[in-house]
């Protein structure tokens, strides 16, 4: 019997910092991961804004096992997106990060080619089949892709059990997850998937946790802790600046491009490098309003 640890909490998408030759600069990234954990949360995950999609096979791995390494050391729970555009890829990124002691997969749909129901099913299931760790289905299609019908994830759980978690991004944010709660008959675990701006909507609908940026997730596990504790008022303290900041994103490239300026303000990362060609460059003017939003951020979640 495979042993499955519960996920669930605050679990930020890691920033990946880049030498000058854009190489991962693996002692940065070890001091990001460990700041990341030491402002309380439940793990870390890999995802779109750590550039996965933009590193090479090896160097993705690489990624991988630096921060499962980190999270296992720390005691910590560790995501690892696989999610690729062909089956055989995906599953390679599945298989490396299980044997390197990853607690969880994360998988978006192939972004290049538009499925059915029948060919996302064989995806997911496949990945699922050629592991014995959680999968995490992310629906990214607030960002890329089409939003994957609730029907093809409720097959996957109703197939696969406890070992399936979901993580829907496609608007309207909180109607999708209440589709999908009522659904499954309230079995679905869900993870807000917005940065942090649908969160006090989404725990009012059941989700179990969220997977914000690591730039400010001290304020997101601050809103957590408020909405478990059930002081409302702080959280919707912190969620307005928040909703502010991340609605200035609306990209994958702007949320890398601010959550590295973010990282640098706070002595995190020295370098804001990124995998290019990128479509965003930060501008003095969105600088100065993510400075002024960083500041009321930090002033409601003290």
């Amino acid at each position: 019997m495979v042993f499955h640890r519960e996920i669930a909490g605050v679990m930020p998408v890691i920033q990946t910092p880049f030498r000058d030759d854009l190489s991962i600069d693996e002692n940065a990234l070890i001091k990001e991961l460990n700041w990341v954990l030491d402002q309380g949360v439940a793990g870390l995950t890999t995802g779109m804004v750590s550039e996965i999609l933009r590193l090479s096979g090896p160097e993705r791995q690489h990624l991988t096992e630096i921060v499962v390494g980190v999270a296992r050391d720390r005691g910590a729970v560790s995501i690892i997106s696989c999610g690729a555009e062909s089956t055989k890829v995906a599953i390679d990124h599945a298989r490396h990060a299980e044997h390197v002691g990853a607690d969880a997969l994360m998988a978006i749909p192939p972004i290049s080619v538009a499925l059915d129901d029948g060919a996302l099913l064989g995806y997911y299931s496949d990945i699922a089949e050629s592991t014995t760790i959680d999968l995490v289905i992310q629906d990214a299609s607030g960002y890329v892709g089409r939003p994957l019908s609730i029907d093809l994830q409720v097959k996957m759980l109703e197939t696969y059990g406890d070992r399936i978690y979901f993580k829907p991004e496609a608007p309207p944010i909180g109607p999708r997850i209440s589709q999908l709660r009522d659904a499954t008959g309230g079995e679905a675990r869900i993870f807000e998937g917005t940065g942090g701006a649908a969160l006090v909507d989404s725990f009012r609908r059941g989700i179990v946790g969220t997977m914000p940026g690591a730039e400010v997730c001290w304020a997101i596990q601050k809103m957590w802790d408020s909405l478990l504790n059930n002081e409302w008022s702080v959280a919707y303290a912190i969620s307005g600046p928040l909703c502010a900041l991340i609605n200035l994103q609306n990209s994958i490239d702007m949320f890398v491009t601010v959550e590295k300026y973010i990282l640098k303000m706070q002595g995190v990362i020295e370098s804001t490098l990124a995998q290019g060609p990128t479509s965003f460059v930060l501008d003095n003017e969105t600088r100065g309003e993510v400075d002024r939003l960083f500041e009321q951020i930090s002033i409601a979640s003290r």
